[in-house]
């Protein structure tokens, strides 16, 4: 079997594809996602938190941690590895639509932002380097309470021992593909119904982002 990487493509018609400024503005957004890497057993994924890092790549690079016992971060990657990014998700009714009343031609649908992330992923079994990382990512989460919680109000001694139990791992991006279906292929008076079904059925965030991708 050949060693070249089998190159694969989301299937994103035009009016669903963001400009660069609004991927990178998403990519930079995501908090956590499903890596997925080709092994010679198989596929392997594992659902982990990220942080996009300036990296060694002219695109940058999705840093995060696994577990070492998760023997992920030791088996050979058969090509590119992928990291899959989700935004909001809704189930969109054609109910909501102006369109139900005038015509009827109208069915449901999913509404969903996703990135695809492709490249090189690079083992750091390293403490220096994974210490560092998981303050990062603590500092981000942690930033928006009133009293943040950090890596340095828990014991040295434990969390030094809670960092050997992990290994860091970094995605070299290569390339990005990212979909932002959003009901941009539906007149504006369908959008403002979607804007108002998401909105009474608890999805500000789905709702916000249908609004700010009207075409």
């Amino acid at each position: 079997m050949s060693d070249e990487p089998i190159l694969a493509f989301m299937y994103t018609p035009a009016h669903f594809a963001p400009d660069s400024d609004a991927s990178a503005r998403f990519l930079a957004d995501v908090v956590a996602g499903d890596l997925v890497i080709s092994t010679d057993s198989g596929l392997v994924a594992t659902f982990l938190p990220v942080l996009l890092d300036a990296g060694t790549s002219s695109r940058g690079s999705l840093v995060g941690h696994l577990a070492r016992n998760n023997d992920q971060w030791q088996q050979a990657v058969r090509g590119e590895a992928l990291f899959i990014a989700h935004g909001p998700d809704a189930y969109i009714s054609p109910s909501w639509y102006a369109s139900k009343a005038e015509h009827g031609r109208v069915v449901p649908t999913w509404n969903y932002a996703t990135a695809h992330v492709y490249g090189e992923l690079v083992v750091h079994d390293d403490t220096a380097w994974v210490g560092a990382l998981v303050r990062r990512l603590t500092d981000r989460h942690e930033a928006r309470r009133e009293h943040p919680w950090s890596v340095d109000d828990a014991p040295a001694r434990f969390t030094a021992g809670q960092l050997r139990a992990i290994v860091g791992v970094e995605l070299v991006i290569s390339r990005v593909e990212v979909k932002v279906k959003m009901s941009q292929n539906r007149p504006d008076r369908d959008i403002d119904g979607v804007v108002t079904g998401l909105g009474q059925d608890g999805r500000p965030d789905a709702a916000a982002m249908v609004d700010r991708s009207r075409s």
